[in-house]
C-alpha cells in the first residue's frame, strides 16, 4: 500500500499491507492513539485503498480514488461525534447499521468510518456489536478510539487492533515544515518534542501561535514545586481551566521533564528544558522524582474523565504537592 500522507508506524503500514494484498482485511479494525497521531488520517488511507481499482492501491489517480480524496465517494461514510460533544449516539449508530444492509454504489466495499468511538456508551457499543458478530460480506468498520480500553471487550474481540505511535522527529519535523510554510526545522522539532512527537498537535501549535504555551507553564509549575510556592503553583494550574487538551498537553510534557530530570546525570534532555530538569534534579530527591512521574501519570488520565474543571485543577495541585512532601 502506498501511505503517502501518513508517516511513521512502518510496522502498522506493514500489516495492513499484508492484509490488503492477501485479501484478509478484517470487516472491523480499531485504530488506538492520543489526538492528532493520525488515526483519522489512516482511516482515510485505508479506505482509499478499498475502493481504488488499481493494482497498486491507492493510487491517487482513478475515478475512485479522486472522488475519495474529494470526500464525494458514495461508499465511504464518516459519522464521529459532533464539535464540542462527548456522545457518540446509539441513534447514529443504528442508522449506520441500518445504511449498511444497502449494497455498494460503485465500489466492491463499503466503508464506515467511526471517528471517537471510545464517546459510546455501552448501549450505542452493543448495538454496533450485533453488525460485527455478522456484518455484510462488503462492509468494513473503521473506528478511531483515543484507547481501547474505553471499548467492551466483546468489540475489541471482533476487530483488529492497531496502536499508533509518535513518528520519528526528524522525519516529522520536514513533514510540518511543509504543512507550515512559516516554520523553521529547528523551531519544528522544537514543538514537536514539546508535544511528544505528535504531528497534528505540532502543527496545531505552531499555526495558532501557541507552540511554547506548553513548555512554558511546564516550566513554572516546576519553578512552583521546587520553591513551595502554593501560590504560584494554584495560579499556573488554574490557566488550564476549561482546556482540557492543553491540560493534557502540560501534564505529558511536565512528565518529559521530570524524566530528563531524573537521568539527568546521563546527559541528554529529551523534553529541551535542560534549566527546568536541571532545577528538579538538584532540588528533588530521586524518589520525589519518582513519586512525582507516577503522580502525573495518573493525572494524565483526568482531562478525558467526566469531571468537574475546578476539581479536576485542584486535584492537581495538590497531589503534585503531596508527591514532592511539601
Amino acid at each position: 500500500m502506498n501511505f503517502e500522507n501518513f508517516l511513521g508506524n512502518e510496522k502498522i503500514k506493514e500489516q495492513i499491507s499484508y492484509l490488503f494484498e492477501s485479501k484478509k482485511l478484517p470487516h472491523a479494525l480499531i485504530l488506538e492513539g492520543d489526538d492528532g497521531l493520525g488515526k483519522r488520517t489512516l482511516a482515510r488511507e485505508i479506505a482509499l485503498a478499498a475502493v481504488c481499482r488499481e493494482s497498486i492501491k491507492p493510487c491517487r489517480l482513478c475515478s475512485q480514488c479522486k472522488k475519495a480524496l474529494s470526500g464525494v465517494h458514495p461508499d465511504i461514510i464518516e459519522r464521529s461525534v459532533p464539535d464540542g460533544k462527548k456522545v457518540f449516539k446509539v441513534e447514529t449508530v443504528r442508522e449506520v447499521i441500518n445504511d449498511c444492509f444497502v449494497k455498494p454504489n460503485e465500489s466492491d466495499y463499503k466503508i464506515y468510518i467511526l471517528g471517537n468511538a471510545h464517546y459510546m456508551n455501552s448501549s450505542a457499543q452493543n448495538a454496533l456489536l450485533k453488525i460485527l458478530e455478522e456484518p455484510p460480506e462488503y462492509a468494513i468498520f473503521i473506528l478511531t478510539v483515543k484507547s481501547k480500553s474505553m471499548m467492551l471487550e466483546t468489540v475489541l474481540s471482533r476487530s483488529c487492533v492497531f496502536s499508533l505511535n509518535p513518528v520519528n522527529t526528524s522525519e516529522a519535523a520536514e513533514f510540518i515544515c511543509k504543512k507550515c510554510a512559516d516554520a523553521s526545522l529547528e523551531q519544528a522539532k522544537n514543538t514537536l518534542t514539546e508535544w511528544n512527537g505528535n504531528i497534528g498537535k505540532a502543527i496545531e501549535a505552531l499555526t495558532s501561535g501557541k507552540a511554547s504555551e506548553v513548555s512554558d507553564i511546564a516550566d513554572r509549575i516546576c519553578s512552583a514545586l521546587v520553591n513551595d510556592n502554593e501560590f504560584l503553583l494554584l495560579k499556573e494550574c488554574s490557566s488550564l481551566d476549561g482546556d482540557r487538551q492543553l491540560t493534557s498537553n502540560v501534564l505529558n510534557f511536565f512528565k518529559l521533564i521530570l524524566r530528563d530530570a531524573l537521568l539527568f546525570e546521563q546527559g541528554g534532555c529529551l523534553s529541551g528544558r535542560k534549566e527546568s530538569a536541571e532545577l528538579l534534579y538538584k532540588r528533588l530527591s530521586k524518589q520525589k522524582l519518582m513519586a512525582l512521574i507516577e503522580c502525573t501519570d495518573s493525572l494524565c488520565t483526568l482531562p478525558d474523565k467526566n469531571i468537574n474543571n475546578s476539581l479536576m485543577i485542584t486535584k492537581i495541585c495538590c497531589n503534585l504537592k503531596e508527591a514532592c512532601g511539601k
